[in-house]
């Protein structure tokens, strides 16, 4: 039994680094969206851009984690 918690335990992290990784991927977008609105597009846009680049890949291998250990969790339990 130690083995599924541990599983679950992980899972429920990786759940909340998801939701993280989204929120602050949507507050980047936001940001970017609203200097562009005032046409204030300079140094921060650029970084905001790159930023929200690189964040979007988080959620992709967060979820490819998530899969494999429910994967896992479906083993030990059958």
């Amino acid at each position: 039994m130690p083995k599924i918690d541990e599983i679950k335990a992980e899972i429920d992290f990786l759940k909340d680094l998801f939701k993280i990784s989204i929120a602050l991927l949507v507050a980047i977008i936001a940001g970017l969206s609203k200097l562009y609105l005032d046409d204030s597009i300079n140094i921060l846009f650029y970084m905001g851009a790159i930023m929200s680049i690189l964040i979007s890949i988080v959620p992709v291998v967060v979820f490819k984690k998530i899969k494999k250990h429910i994967k896992e969790l479906g083993e030990l339990d059958g």
